[in-house]
């Protein structure tokens, strides 16, 4: 059973914002690059890497780990970030994001990150892909398997129906160990999903796909960790936790903006984002003490 201790909680604070100023540096450094969404789901790739998720940096390929499918792969900076943070690469290589030669690519490429599950980048294919690997387990461990699969989802790809083909079958095999993670930003490339594909009512929405859903605030280890507790007693059906973020989150200036989805701080906004999350660190390095 997971329990969050305050102490702990701290301390995810700070490596969630430590998570956010690699972001921004590795933005500043690409010249290129997702901001909104990145800063955003830290809190959430914090949570698994540092408390949840079974893995071990130093065997990636550990047949027991859990297993993390990305789908909106454009927000692998908070994921490359969280996994040079979690031992798995140095945090050095964080600096080649998108530059010629480098295995930190616009979107996660498995063939050069073997330890990524996938390899993602057209969006809607992640929650596909992860029910097709809960099905491959069950066929190799059976029903009782001790693994977790969780699928991150961004909620402007909902809009994509492979996503709901692959909720259906989901939901048709009771893959009980499947938690789906959407990161509810309100904000896609053109705007506000609310005005491009309206979503809502999208608690209900899964609901009637017969999944198991809690909406949480994505910024709230205790949140986040009871969510997932709550998934894995849920022994019949698999499990959503629309996880309500703020893109941008940490930035002041970028926080809530879809105009930041896609675009990097250049010149005085990196400085300003990096200052701005600097001095927050330092207000959790004093709490904890």
């Amino acid at each position: 059973m997971l329990q969050l201790t305050n102490e702990k909680k701290i301390w995810l604070e700070g490596k969630a914002n430590e998570i956010r100023t690699s972001v921004i540096e590795m933005l500043i450094e690409a010249g290129s690059g997702h901001s909104a969404g990145p800063l955003g789901m830290a809190d959430i790739f914090t949570a698994l890497y540092f408390f949840i998720l079974k893995h071990d940096p130093t065997n990636p390929m550990w047949e027991e780990r859990d297993r993390l499918i990305l789908s909106n792969g454009h927000i692998c900076p908070v994921y490359y970030a969280t996994l040079a943070h979690a031992g798995y690469f140095p945090l050095e290589e964080l600096k080649t994001l998108r530059k010629f030669g480098s295995r930190l690519q616009g979107h996660p490429h498995r063939e050069y990150l073997p330890f990524v599950e996938t390899s993602s980048g057209p969006l809607g294919l992640g929650l596909s892909q992860a029910v097709g690997m809960c099905l491959a387990d069950r066929m190799d461990r059976g029903k009782n398997s001790s693994k977790q699969f969780y699928c991150l989802l961004s909620d402007a790809e909902l809009a994509e129906g492979n996503t709901w083909e692959g909720a259906m079958l989901g939901a048709k095999e009771r893959l009980q160990n499947l938690t789906v993670i959407i990161d509810r930003n309100n904000i896609q490339i053109e705007g506000y999903t609310e005005d491009i594909m309206p979503l809502e009512p999208l608690k209900q929405k899964w609901e009637a796909f017969n999944f198991h859903v809690q909406t949480i605030d994505g910024h709230s280890f205790e949140a986040i960790v009871e969510a997932v507790v709550q998934a894995q007693a849920e022994f019949s059906k698999p499990s959503v936790i629309i996880a309500n973020t703020i893109p941008g989150k940490g930035v002041s200036f970028m926080e809530r903006k879809y105009e930041w989805h896609g675009k990097p701080p250049k010149g005085k906004e990196g400085s300003k984002a990096l200052k701005e999350l600097r001095t927050l660190q330092g207000k959790i390095k004093s709490e904890h003490e």
